[in-house]
């Protein structure tokens, strides 16, 4: 296959990309003479970009989706990236990306290296102007110069379909680092499902708050937590289904299932339009050993706290795994909110190290015969849910 090279960033954007200042803008996205045999991805696309789904992409530094530009992606299209915290592709404010997998031919954004491990590049990350909890501006973790939030609920930054995303999660310090997709202030009008999420270096999924809902997640091996919510997110996840297989360690202090914040960090508990939402048929599977040391054993299987307020419905835990407590509801920096309503069945065959319940706030009910998330739904994958792969 030919080689393009698409707008190459500034050297320094690739080579140091923790010292980014500006959010994109640097570059154009007219193809330079062919070079090689896969095409190279970085810098700004200003108008309409369609990839070539004949062609294989390395992702050599960020690729910024500008105000008014679409990036569109076709089935069976791959991306390869290039090992760093700089390999990332950010949908900006009035930005589209557009990544029209398929069932039989879904989109793969992945490492360029046969032996990566989590954390290998950055992930993909889509700004939006959905509400944020007290009405703020928020900044993109990963670069400050990128803004997030507005007023617009039924925003709309495109489409993710039949999406696979795996080894994401690069850092540049231990507080600033990249999760698998991490969905900022984005609208409704936004379309995201059949989403394949594995081996992430930090959160699987997180919402930063935004309106968008999400369905048919599969979330495999993430470092920290599973799904994750705050920033007064108030969508919908339905068809959720997160995996720690057999060889699982964690990395971080404390792993969790779901991990819920009303507000951003829980620093302004006062905030108008704190987190709250729903979660619709989520399964969490612990294949790992039952265990008690740190890294090999997950916190709270869902965290709900700092004004969050959530709604759970058929949410089943299952495996051999260990996991300290089954739902917590509090926080030193305020409890969940107490119209927290969250029905869960406990299947993992190993006592929890910790309690069913920790808080007084909240309606929670723990019963048999909670069926979780369908599991036929994720085959497109070619992820074994039954054994692993």
């Amino acid at each position: 296959m030919k080689k393009i090279i698409i707008s190459l960033w500034m050297l320094v954007a690739i080579l140091a990309p923790p010292a980014l200042t500006s959010c994109g803008k640097d570059g154009g996205n007219e193809p330079e003479p062919d070079n090689g045999d896969s095409k190279q991805l970085s810098g700004s696309v200003r108008s309409v970009m369609t990839l070539d789904a004949s062609a294989e992409y390395l992702l050599t530094g960020p690729l910024i989706v500008e105000e008014g530009a679409e990036l569109h992606i076709p089935a069976g299209t791959l991306i390869k990236a290039r090992k760093g915290f700089g390999s990332y592709i950010l949908v900006q404010q009035g930005g589209k990306i557009n990544v029209n997998g398929t069932a039989e031919r879904p989109v793969t954004m992945t490492a360029d290296a046969e032996d990566a491990s989590p954390g290998h590049w950055g992930g993909l990350i889509i700004n939006g102007r959905a509400p944020l909890s007290g009405g703020e501006t928020g900044r993109t973790e990963i670069n400050n110069a990128c803004t997030y939030g507005g007023t617009d609920a039924a925003d709309n930054s495109g489409t993710l379909t039949w999406l696979i995303l795996a080894f994401t999660g690069a850092r540049s310090s231990a507080d600033v680092e990249h999760n698998g997709l991490t969905l900022n202030g984005v609208g409704n009008a936004t379309r995201i499902e059949n989403i394949c999420i594995r081996h992430s270096a930090d959160d699987g999924i997180e919402f930063f708050g935004g309106t968008v809902n999400v369905r048919n997640l599969l979330v495999v091996n993430p470092d920290d937590d599973m799904f994750d919510f705050t920033q007064g997110y108030s969508g919908t996840l339905e068809n959720a289904f997160g995996i720690w297989e057999e060889d699982y360690v964690s990395s971080e202090e404390d792993p969790r299932g779901v991990e819920a914040d009303g507000n951003l960090d829980g620093n302004n508990p006062g905030q108008h339009g704190q987190s709250d939402f729903t979660i619709r048929n989520m399964t969490i599977d612990l294949r790992t050993a039952a265990a008690t040391t740190e890294g090999y054993y997950m916190h709270d299987v869902l965290k709900i706290r700092r004004g969050a307020r959530v709604t759970v419905q058929n949410a089943l835990v299952k495996g051999c795994g260990q996991a300290k407590d089954l739902v917590d509801m509090t926080d030193g920096k305020g409890a969940g909110n107490a119209t927290t309503a969250i029905s869960i069945t406990n299947a993992l065959t190993a006592p929890l190290s910790g309690v069913e319940k920790n808080g007084t706030a909240g309606n929670i009910t723990v019963i048999p015969g909670n069926t979780g998330c369908p599991s036929g739904i994720f085959a497109w994958t070619g992820y074994n849910l039954d054994a692993g792969n």
